[in-house]
């Protein structure tokens, strides 16, 4: 193995719990979201993990900060695995976004990849960030064991990208909160060893 890659989506915060888009939206973790954090880096503790990336919004940077404290690990802030940037669709439930907006999440739906949503991004752009982020873990961590700690919607499109699948596919890899996934980089490709592990 050339790289492995365990990735765990942040524990859950209100906005979760609600049911809203919070891209950027730097929601905390909510008590639930601190006790799932907690037990999955109980699950964690024995793992040899050589290096710890997490997004730096704060949901993601908390459970990463819980997961780590047994490793004595420091957590690399890592911008470019942070969720999708909603734009005015922040904060709002998916039924407030098609009774407000929709048109923008007709042409969204159409074409994620290439409409910019006002005031955020497109899932083409999150696809960009993503890749090079893939791209620099992997050339600096050569058969070490690397824990990323990011979201759902980013979390899905790096799957899409080391698996060769387009991003659009995202919405096929079922990512619950504080759950793991793993990856295995080989030379020739990426394996799925593990999908929304939630066992702990």
């Amino acid at each position: 193995i050339v790289v492995r890659l365990i990735l765990v989506r942040h524990g859950e915060t209100e906005w979760n719990a609600e049911g809203r888009y919070q891209g950027w939206t730097d929601v905390p973790l909510n008590e639930t979201g601190k006790r799932q954090a907690v037990t999955l880096g109980r699950r964690l503790a024995r793992e040899e993990i050589h290096a710890i990336y997490a997004s730096d919004l704060r949901r993601a940077w908390e459970t990463a900060m819980i997961i780590a404290a047994p490793h004595g690990l420091p957590v690399r802030s890592e911008r470019r695995l942070r969720e999708i940037d909603f734009g005015i669709w922040e904060g709002l439930t998916y039924s407030e976004i098609k009774q407000r907006h929709p048109q923008i999440l007709t042409a969204w739906e159409a074409d994620p990849l290439g409409v910019v949503l006002p005031g955020g991004e497109s899932l083409g752009q999150v696809s960009t960030r993503v890749q090079a982020t893939l791209k620099d873990i992997a050339q600096a961590h050569q058969d070490q064991t690397v824990l990323l700690v990011a979201h759902g919607g980013s979390l899905q499109v790096l799957l899409c990208l080391a698996l060769g699948l387009v991003p659009q596919a995202r919405w096929q890899f079922l990512l619950e909160a504080a759950c793991l996934s793993e990856l295995y980089f080989y030379e020739e490709g990426a394996v799925l060893v593990r999908l929304n592990d939630g066992y702990h």
